[in-house]
């Protein structure tokens, strides 16, 4: 299965390199959280499941760090306010990986989830006066069960979605949210993938998602690459193709869902959704609850990422606009959840009102572990 990030048994976390794809497979090596953070706000690594679960990993190279060089050796074991000097710079040196990796990219929550776990479990661990071999195995046994549960997360989210669609469905997804943008097998993806394997007779339709041409690079590689008819359109050609009936459904994934249902995703989503309103085709948003942001009430209070513009105003190394002319690059917009048909996610399909059924939903996934 294609997985975009594997730890390695040299100690080391493996990238797979997004920015080059499909033209070439190669793998980027990341020793430090830094090496990490910078995979992350370079794009060698994206998509919110995806990035959350590098910075788990991220946080364990930083715990591993502690090991190399024996962080504050030697150090006087008095205590200081109930935390020794060991322990206390400790948690300075992972404090410092964590502002690291969640300043890489601002809008994902899926990121700082997944730190946060990694800086409280080496906390407590640290507070017990507990070794730095102590912390790195457990943040990276942390890691790896963020991976594996995204990937069977992902399996339910394609289970629950698929149920939602018809057979022989033309489905517009928009960026990539797949085995790339996740631990593996994807979320808006999954749901066309798990609809495949039962032989619903699908056919995905991926826009070229500009100016990083995510869905042209990515998402038609990757359906490609496992047998699913896919047909890549450009970005603007979604609304007027719905319009003449040759899209049935639309499943996007999201980088951060607000707790009302407000939903921050890939530039252009919001247009989408528009669309399908207007020609009453169902839009549907898949994630996993680690994408759920029940401190933010709604959309207000996201960050939108904004990237350079050189992202716009070039192609490869190759400025395709006037010198004189500058690019604005948004990177994310937000989709207003009076737009959502239904979130999918790995404990079942939540409709409006979804503030109230969010609820639902996050007490079984406590219920669940």
């Amino acid at each position: 299965m294609l997985t975009p990030m594997q730890w390695n048994s040299e100690g080391t976390l493996d990238l797979i390199d997004q920015r080059i794809l499909p033209w070439e497979e190669k793998w980027i090596r990341c020793r430090s959280a830094g090496e990490a953070a910078r995979a992350i706000s370079d794009m060698v690594v994206r998509g919110a499941p995806a990035i959350g679960i590098t910075a788990g990993y991220g946080m364990a190279l930083a715990a591993q760090d502690l090991i190399r060089v024996e962080l504050n050796e030697g150090a006087e074991e008095s205590v200081r306010g109930g935390v020794s000097a060991r322990a206390q710079g400790y948690m300075e040196h992972m404090f410092s990986a964590y502002e690291e990796l969640v300043e890489s990219r601002p809008t994902a929550v899926n990121l700082e989830w997944a730190a946060k776990i990694q800086l409280e479990t080496a906390s407590e661990i640290a507070s017990r006066e507990g070794s730095a071999a102590a912390i790195f195995e457990a943040l990276l046994q942390n890691a790896e069960k963020m991976h594996e549960k995204d990937i069977q997360s992902n399996r339910e989210i394609g289970r629950h979605g698929a149920g939602l669609l018809r057979e022989g469905d033309r489905v517009l997804t928009h960026c990539n949210a797949g085995a790339l943008a996740t631990g593996g097998y994807g979320t808006a993806l999954g749901v066309i993938r798990f609809a495949h394997d039962a032989q619903m007779n699908v056919q995905a339709l991926a826009t070229e998602t500009r100016p990083f041409l995510q869905g042209a690079r990515l998402t038609s590689w990757e359906l490609a690459r496992d047998g699913i008819p896919v047909r890549l359109i450009v970005d603007s050609a979604a609304a007027y193709m719905m319009s003449r009936g040759e899209i049935d459904a639309v499943v996007v994934g999201a980088d951060r869902v607000a707790a009302n249902g407000d939903v921050a995703n890939k530039i252009g989503t919001y247009a989408i959704a528009l669309a399908a309103q207007d020609n009453s085709i169902p839009f549907y948003v898949a994630i996993p609850t680690s994408t759920l942001d029940r401190e933010s009430p709604s959309a207000e209070g996201i960050q939108i990422e904004r990237r350079p513009g050189t992202e716009v105003t070039h192609f490869g190394s190759t400025r395709v606009v006037p010198d004189m002319v500058e690019a604005e690059n948004y990177a994310f917009d937000i989709t207003p959840a009076r737009l959502v048909t239904a979130i999918i996610t790995e404990h079942g399909v939540v409709e409006p009102p979804f503030e109230d059924n969010f609820d639902r939903i996050t007490g079984q996934r406590d219920a669940e572990g």
